[in-house]
This record gives structure tokens, sequence and C-alpha cells, in this order.
């Protein structure tokens, strides 16, 4: 069966409002980890074109190892506490980084990032993974994309089995 998207919106918001609950209706089918966290990075990717959008997901060697993604390539494995990915799991929280080379060693994987959003995806108390999110221009995330971005992994956290 073919997916389609329909994206209408001028604004951030108005675009999350109309994408999110498609995107839930398009994993609410599926209890595959990777199928799912492959379609909403296209998904995201296709709608706000970033420069990278996808999941690290934490491993029994607790890292975050490199999942479905959109974008150039990426760093592999990333250690807690380490760059914005690595701190963000160890926090427990989203951050927002308006400057990536501003940001106490932070992880270039690509030179082009100029700012970034990470949100960890929490279940029980446990995190299970992080959705990380690149944009070649500065400051570009914000309180809009953290809310709903949150919202988006909150959803996601219970269909993460692996």
């Amino acid at each position: 069966m073919a997916e389609n998207l329909t994206i209408a919106g001028e604004t951030k918001e108005e675009k999350y409002k109309v994408l999110l609950p498609q995107i839930k209706a398009l994993i609410a089918g599926e209890n595959n980890t990777i199928a799912n966290l492959a379609n909403v990075s296209a998904a995201l990717k296709e709608t706000f074109n970033w420069l990278w959008i996808g999941f690290y997901l934490v491993t029994d060697e607790n890292e975050l190892v490199l999942g479905p993604f959109q974008g150039p390539i990426a760093c592999t494995r990333i250690r807690k506490g380490k760059g914005v990915c690595g701190s963000a799991w160890e926090k427990e929280e989203a951050l927002v980084i308006a400057d990536v080379e501003k940001f106490p060693g932070h992880i270039a994987c690509s030179s082009h990032s100029k700012s970034e959003i990470v949100v960890p995806l929490i279940e029980n108390g446990k995190v299970k993974g992080v959705l990380d999110a690149d944009s070649a221009e500065y400051n570009h995330f914000n309180e809009t994309d953290k809310k709903y971005l949150e919202e988006l992994c909150t959803e996601l956290s219970a269909f993460i089995q692996y």
C-alpha cells in the first residue's frame, strides 16, 4: 500500500499540526521499530527539509547507536554525556542548540550542521533513544519544534522494541 502525506501550512506549528496525526496513523498499524522510525525520519525530512533527521537507540553497551535517518552520513556510536545527543540522553531532556559550534563537546558529524535539536524517547523513566535533527541554518529550532517533537517522541517511545 502506498503511503502519502499531505503537508499544508505556512508556519512550523501549522505543519506540525497537520503532520503529527498523519505520522501517528502511519505507525499505528506497524509494530516494527525500524520501519516506524524510518518512516518518521522520512516524513520529517520531507516536511521540514532539515539537513539531517534521525534516531539513535540506546544499546546494551550503554551507548547510542545510529538508527534510521535521512540526510548525510552520520556518527555511528555516541557515548552517554557526549555531544548534544549524549547530553540529552544523560539529562533526560530535550536540548535546543542555536549554534552547535558553541556547544561544549559538540560532535561534528557534518560541517554543514549549524543548529540542532535532540529529544529523548522516554518510557517508564527509561531513555530508549533520541530523535536528532540538524539544520544548515543557525537558530533554526525553537520552542515550537521542541513542543511538537516531544509530543511525537512520547508517542514513539511506546513503539520502540529492540
